[in-house]
């Protein structure tokens, strides 16, 4: 098969389960943002009929913020179950089959005016964040299975486009002009039908992921013809021997649960980095960005006209950053993006404080503020936004990789939550320096990466396992005495760990 032609079969597999999958996250996190104000007045209509009597201010505000933040309590459902129905399944499989959700979820939320019910939009958000819950956590484990190693960077970034092309176009249909209405709002929580829909017709065309075909699966026949679509002839034995060293390379080949991945020593420097790379993610601020936009440009004194236009206009900018992430990662590798990302984030968040305290005083410094909005979610949609997924990936073997996931989705799920419900309190109580919070999260983020995390650029699963492997064995001889004397380097094209007079001893991993 022409290496144009497989090229395009992984591109249309990444588009097709990120397009109906992925993008429905990005989507959900803004659209509640632009109908704001119709949603309040929706739930306040509704207890009138009911009760006589209206909520009161921080009521409203209480049940608005639970209808922002009970899509993270879905979320985080989700991920708690998408080991169970990976291994199940199969990846492919999952995506497929938790389609059910979105329409579900859609009619509940779009015939909810219909029926004077705020239940069914809360329900209905809760419904939408289980699917994305498990999105977010299948959609990087199938791309990054399917994907050779050369390209596994630049698929596993695709869904974090589509992410920012969903926080797009619900900025865009959320503008007046179009279903920004009091009317329409119904419409606008529930049109995400429409791309799963389309992804329900192609996807099941294309094979279900050669690792868990082999590995899980032990269905050789299934494999080969999987990777004649997504290799190259010549590449196809190489592939299958490279998952079979890992398959015997496995105590076992059932799924670990998450339980034995915590206690499982050999990967205890894998599992701290995906904590503290998912829980970053989230503590970072974006959310409170993509939830609160409106707000935060109303305080930076935007005109109230003004206001859903610059909030469209960032979408262009997450789109344009993601796409800088995808198409520059295969070069840089992981670390620079997200040290680079999480740094620029963090320089932003006090720029924000900054412009916040001195506008009154300085007018111009409205304008700083929403340059510091853009860095942020320039800064998220360039590396922190997809590589953390990947990375998950990438530092397991295929039984931890499920509970890997879990453990990551859930910390990612349940630090969205909290930003989401607690955001507006901080904000209200703490004012301009609550970003002086999310600052510190990104640079710590940022450090720790650089000093933790290797490069995984065109590695094997099995050489990046090894290379932790050698890691574990220099932190227990040196016993972290010397650590500010260890350095990352790059060693045999991967990060390692340096020392003046330390040499790898190959028995010791």
């Amino acid at each position: 098969m022409p290496k144009s032609k497989i090229f395009h079969s992984l591109l249309a597999v990444a588009f097709l389960s990120s397009f109906g999958s992925s993008m429905l996250y990005g989507y959900n996190l803004a659209v509640v943002n632009s109908p704001a104000v119709y949603i309040k007045d929706f739930y306040n209509k509704t207890v009138v009929s009911r009760n006589g009597t209206g909520l009161s201010g921080e009521t409203l505000t209480l049940m608005y913020s639970l209808t922002v933040s009970v899509f993270a309590i879905g979320g985080l459902l989700g991920s708690l179950i998408v080991g169970m129905l990976v291994t199940r399944f199969g990846r492919k499989g999952t995506v497929i089959n938790t389609s059910v959700l979105v329409f579900i979820a859609g009619s509940l939320m779009g015939f909810s005016r219909i029926c004077g019910s705020p239940e069914m939009v809360i329900f209905g958000r809760f419904i939408t964040g289980i699917h994305s819950g498990i999105s977010l956590s299948v959609v990087p484990m199938y791309l990054g299975e399917i994907a050779p190693k050369n390209l596994r960077g630049f698929l596993g970034l695709v869904p974090s486009i589509f992410i920012g092309t969903g926080v797009f176009a619900a900025q865009i249909l959320g503008l007046h002009e179009l279903l920004g209405k009091e009317e329409h709002w119904p419409l606008f929580l529930s049109v995400v039908v429409l791309p799963t829909f389309i992804q329900l017709m192609l996807l099941p065309w294309f094979p279900e992921s050669p690792r868990y075909l082999l590995i899980e699966k032990h269905n050789v026949h299934a494999t080969i013809t999987a990777l004649k679509q997504y290799r190259a002839k010549c590449n196809i034995q190489a592939e299958i021997e490279e998952m079979q060293e890992e398959q015997h390379s496995l105590s076992s080949v059932e799924t670990l649960s998450v339980w034995k991945l915590l206690l499982d020593d050999t990967v205890r420097w894998q599992v701290l980095s995906v904590v503290v790379i998912n829980i970053g993610m989230q503590l970072s601020g974006i959310d409170a960005i993509w939830f609160y936009t409106n707000d935060i440009f109303k305080n930076a004194g935007i005109p109230a006209p003004e206001i859903q236009y610059t909030t469209a206009g960032t979408g262009v900018i997450e789109i344009i950053a993601g796409l800088i992430g995808c198409f520059t990662i295969e070069k840089l590798g992981r670390r620079p993006l997200m040290i680079g990302g999480f740094a620029m984030m963090g320089i932003c968040s006090g720029g924000i404080t900054l412009a916040l305290l001195l506008q009154t005083h300085l007018p111009f410094m409205r304008y700083i503020s929403v340059c510091c909005v853009v860095g942020i979610i320039a800064g998220f949609c360039i590396g922190p936004a997809g590589v953390p997924f990947l990375i998950t990936a990438e530092l397991f073997k295929q039984s931890h990789r499920p509970a890997a996931y879990i453990i990551g989705g859930s910390l990612n799920w349940l630090s969205n939550f909290t930003v989401g419900f607690v955001f507006p309190f901080l904000q209200m109580s703490a004012g301009a320096y609550c970003y002086l919070v999310f600052a510190t999260i990104c640079v710590f983020v940022a450090i720790y990466v650089y000093i933790v995390i290797p490069e995984t650029k065109n590695k094997t699963f099995m050489e990046i396992s090894r290379m932790f492997s050698k890691k574990e064995a220099v932190l227990e001889t040196q016993g972290l005495i010397h650590g500010d004397q260890l350095k990352l380097k790059k060693m045999n094209g991967y990060g390692g760990m340096e020392h003046a007079s330390l040499e790898f001893d190959s028995s010791s991993s």
